[in-house]
């Protein structure tokens, strides 16, 4: 169990420590931030898109944020002298902390109900409530997720799941999405390993879209099976597409992915969210996850860029019951020198093309399991 200090940067946002076990205890002089910043801004907006019936935040103060900073001047590596950075400490494990330029909040409510059927609901705004964080995974400047030990992996698991209760617990909050992206070519503006949280003052359509069809599964069923539960298991009886098998987890490329790389991590207990997991299962994962994401970077000589979602149930009472907590790993690389670009089909009608087969994509990830780099030897995983 990771021990946790909270903190207060110097424009009073929240700071928050998780070390790894064994990890001395820190020092007072640690959690205090001497830069003399601005005052917290305002939050942007959200406006409803009447056309599509989305919610679409609005933050034009994200123009000025941080965008590739040399190495000496790193917001998210540990404080020097030289480079008073967000993070007071000399040293850290794991850090979460608000962002500075966030997309939602820093204030917290709820936005403005639609109106009735037959009124317009053209022009409705209102405060783009929420929190938005970012979790550094690692003090080290370069690297990657996959480079991280067990341990720290584990770490990092702990705050995911940490932060998905605390904030599923703030007012106006409706879903909780822990996100990692990776390479400039999925368009990172900080190279330091690192993660974000969204705490949303509403159901994001995506989420919408996947709880509106679990929903009508679950409700069709007389078992009351999830349907990611349902699809893990077609998944594990034809095995022509899984990666992975562990005693808690198991990985699959779907029948139907978008992407030219898509990998589901799905656990075999139907569970809502990172929170739900117990000790044990949270001890697999720390292996399981290292072990996809060096499979990914083993495909290519150089690393893989992706997206890495960790699908939550929405706190909707009526999506939740149907909800389960699963990964959706993605890259749009179709080769070692080509990408997936999301042009006129997937950007403007969001229907997908994909440049591969889901079964050859699955054995290449099988296979490169064997290396002697990238296979996890953790007991209970066969490929």
């Amino acid at each position: 169990m990771s021990r946790i200090t909270t903190t207060r940067l110097a424009d009073s946002r929240e700071l928050i420590y998780f070390d790894d076990p064994g990890t001395p205890e820190r020092s007072p002089e640690s959690l205090v931030d001497h830069r003399r910043l601005p005052a917290r801004g305002e939050p942007g907006e959200v406006r409803y898109d009447a056309l599509s019936g989305d919610w679409v935040a609005v933050a034009a103060h994200r123009q000025t944020r941080t965008h590739l900073p040399p190495a000496d001047q790193c917001p998210i590596c540990p404080t020097t002298a030289a480079n008073p950075s967000e993070i007071p400490a000399p040293d850290y494990d794991v850090v979460v902390f608000e962002n500075r330029f966030p997309s939602l909040g820093p204030a917290l409510g709820e936005i403005p109900p639609l109106p009735a059927a037959g009124q317009s609901a053209h022009g409705i705004t209102g405060p783009a409530f929420g929190r938005c964080e970012v979790v550094a995974f690692t003090p080290q400047h370069t690297g990657s997720f996959a480079e991280l030990g067990e341990t720290r992996a584990r770490t990092v698991i702990e705050a995911w799941a940490q932060r998905t209760e605390a904030l599923s617990a703030l007012p106006g909050i409706k879903q909780v999405f822990p996100f990692e992206n990776r390479g400039a070519d999925i368009g990172v503006t900080l190279h330091h390993p690192h993660g974000q949280i969204y705490a949303y003052p509403y159901v994001t359509p995506r989420a919408a879209q996947l709880g509106a069809v679990a929903r009508k599964y679950y409700d069709d069923v007389d078992a009351k099976e999830t349907l990611a539960a349902s699809l893990l298991k077609a998944e594990r009886e034809d095995g022509s597409r899984m990666v992975l098998e562990a005693k808690h987890f198991s990985a699959y490329v779907p029948f139907a992915a978008r992407w030219p790389l898509e990998i589901h991590l799905v656990p075999h207990r139907s569970v809502p969210d990172l929170a739900a997991l117990t000790g044990e299962e949270r001890d697999e994962l720390s292996h399981v996850y290292l072990d996809l994401l060096k499979r990914l970077d083993s495909l290519y000589p150089t690393p893989m860029p992706y997206i890495s979602a960790w699908h939550q149930a929405p706190l909707d009472p009526s999506l939740r019951p149907a909800g389960q907590l699963h990964l959706q790993l993605t890259s749009p690389r179709r080769a070692a020198d080509k990408l997936k670009y999301l042009a006129g089909s997937e950007a403007a009608m969001g229907a997908f093309i994909n440049d591969t087969t889901p079964e050859a994509v699955a054995e290449r990830l099988r296979n490169v399991a064997a290396a002697p780099a990238t296979h996890n030897t953790m007991e209970g995983i066969r490929a």
